[in-house]
């Protein structure tokens, strides 16, 4: 996502350009890249390269939200000419009321009170657009993309609050701002061999722009109001009015070979090379500027995995074996405020293995492990350019991997089709990298060991003739520091959630679907800060949540074209909602959403 534009993950990506979300537990196929471990969520945009074809959708919603998505799609086919384009715009004001322990002026003393957010809204915009030929006999696909992504954030406060009888008593910032403006151009080639081998490449280029400023000379309340000061910076008692400029050149590159029938070789190739460097307008004299020293990462990740499928691919095995380096040359400043060279190099090894055996066509048992290394970022150890300061000197986690699972897929019987699913899990972890967020700015770190042990499982139904879906899923986690045996903090050890979904087909015409659907998704209350750190009667605790949503969808088809309207409401009951850190999320949200296709 970070290399395609979409720098702040997958809750901002637009939904509307995703065909569908795949989720991998355990070892992940080579083809997702060397480079990724440990599970992934892969996010399957419009593949989609016959014929022509458009959309668009607009959203609406509470507090300031409005979202609007555009994509058009062309093949030319006796040339095999491809073209795509699309953009979306997204903006949301945040104000929501959240609790808050505001000043009372006749007192003086701290009491309860509701406060609007003020200082939260967001603006994004982007574009991309597409060109090339595709089912050449030269080339099954060889496209080009460019794109450009802005964001703008205001920022409220920082990564976590201070709280004291279920409200907010950390003042909050009125003035600081933090963005981010990504272009680039990805080149991707696939094409088979020979009838045994298959090629897939991708190659890119992006620059990114992190402008941030903090330089109010306020103290800001939760009314909004200013108490002016001496001096500038609203996070630190010191002023920033930075900006970050990043380049990164990159490169998958994924071979399979089929040698036998029932065996395949995919060959894995993950190069990534990023410099940054950037200027603090507020810090006077340039060679005390830690930001303009050059920052320089590169990153490689190789990997070769066999896959065997005897007895008519009922059994599948797949083994691998991966090589990681990493290297980090830069300055950091020292204790006499000047700056000093870093140079660091990084070298692991990695294997592991897959094993997978199917009893019938719905159901299987898989078991993995893998002894894996997960490399620093660029944002883990340079920094966010905000919030995020860096730490040079940030480790790879190196972790042992297990998962055992048993799945029940897409199972049709005379009541319906039943799906069913349980995985155990073990990851036993040393320097596991962790943001340590704080009031101010944060700064990832390592954890000296940890292990999470836990079991997953699913459920879900559905009716003969797709009247009625039933899901369900529930994950229990136990996630602690190796050497205290406390837990790691922020990271609820419960949680689940449970769906329903009801939909009437040609209930106006033929081709008209209502569809009435039903999420609650809990989690069992957990510690805010560390576990082993004071009385266990004065920690902050996050309450256990229970959020109810609750959609209304009618679709209208005709001759290929389709129209949808949605009316959503979110945190039905209106219940108190907070994030993993403690920020409390919105209450009750209504949004309406209008869905073309053509």
């Amino acid at each position: 996502l970070e290399l395609a534009g979409h720098t702040f993950g997958v809750a901002n990506a637009p939904v509307n350009l995703v065909e569908r979300v795949e989720i991998y537990r355990g070892v992940v196929p080579l083809r997702f890249g060397a480079d990724a471990l440990g599970g992934a969520v892969n996010l399957v945009t419009d593949r989609d390269t016959r014929g022509s074809r458009a959309s668009a959708s607009y959203q609406v919603g509470s507090f300031g939200t409005y979202r609007l998505t555009l994509s058009a799609r062309h093949t030319h086919e006796p040339s095999g000419l491809f073209a795509r384009a699309s953009g979306f715009l997204d903006r949301a004001k945040n104000d929501y009321p959240i609790d808050v322990m505001a000043l009372d002026p006749e007192s003086g003393r701290l009491s309860p009170a509701r406060a609007r957010r003020f200082h939260d809204g967001y603006l994004a915009a982007g574009a991309d657009a597409e060109v090339g030929v595709v089912r050449r006999p030269w080339a099954d696909r060889l496209l080009l993309r460019g794109f450009y992504v802005a964001h703008d954030k205001e920022v409220q406060h920082g990564a976590v609050v201070d709280t004291r009888d279920g409200g907010v008593v950390s003042p909050p910032f009125g003035e600081v701002a933090f963005g981010r403006q990504t272009g680039g151009a990805l080149l991707r080639y696939a094409q088979p061999f020979f009838g045994k081998v298959r090629l897939d490449a991708l190659a890119g280029y992006s620059y990114v722009r992190t402008p941030f400023l903090d330089v109010a000379r306020c103290t800001y309340d939760w009314s909004g109001r200013c108490v002016e000061r001496p001096y500038r910076g609203e996070i630190e008692d010191t002023a920033n009015d930075q900006s970050v400029h990043q380049h990164t050149a990159f490169a998958r590159i994924n071979a399979a070979w089929s040698p036998a029938p029932g065996h395949l070789l995919r060959f894995g190739l993950s190069p990534t090379r990023t410099t940054r460097a950037g200027r603090n307008r507020a810090v006077a004299e340039p060679e005390k500027d830690p930001l303009t020293a050059k920052r320089d990462l590169w990153s490689g990740v190789a990997g070769v995995e066999h896959e065997a499928m005897p007895l008519d691919g009922r059994l599948a095995n797949i083994a691998f074996a991966k090589v990681y380096l990493q290297g980090v040359r830069t300055r950091e400043i020292l204790p006499s405020g000047l700056l000093g060279d870093v140079d660091r190099t990084i070298r692991r090894m990695g294997a592991g293995d897959s094993l997978r055996f199917r009893f019938t066509d719905a159901l299987y048992a898989k078991a993995s492990y893998e002894y894996a290394t997960r490399l620093p970022t660029p944002d883990e150890l340079f920094g966010d350019g905000g919030l995020v300061v860096w730490n040079l000197h940030l480790d790879p986690e190196v972790s042992h991997n297990v998962n055992l699972g048993v799945t029940l897929e897409r199972a049709e019987t005379a009541a319906g089709q039943l799906r069913l699913g349980a995985n155990g899990f073990g990851r036993f972890t040393e320097g596991l990298i962790t943001l340590r967020r704080h009031l101010g700015y944060s700064k990832y770190g390592n954890t000296l060991s940890a292990r999470s042990v836990g079991v997953e499982s699913t459920a879900g139904w559905t009716s003969p003739g797709d009247w009625l879906s039933l899901d369900g899923h529930v994950t229990w986690q136990d996630f602690r520091e190796g050497s205290t045996g406390a837990r790691i903090q922020n990271q609820p050890y419960l949680f689940g959630g449970v769906s329903a979904r009801a939909q009437w087909p040609g209930i106006a015409a033929r081709g008209d679907v209502l569809s009435l659907t039903w999420y609650a998704d809990y989690v069992h209350a957990f510690l805010v800060g560390p576990e082993d750190h004071g009385d266990s009667r004065s920690k902050a605790e996050i309450p256990s949540q229970l959020v109810h949503t609750l959609a209304l969808t009618y679709l209208v088809e005709r001759g290929g074209r389709t129209v949808s309207s949605t009316v959503e409401v979110q945190n039905l009951t209106d219940e108190k909602a907070f994030s993993f850190y403690g920020i409390q999320r919105p209450g009750r949200a209504a949004y309406a959403k209008l869905t073309l296709s053509l």
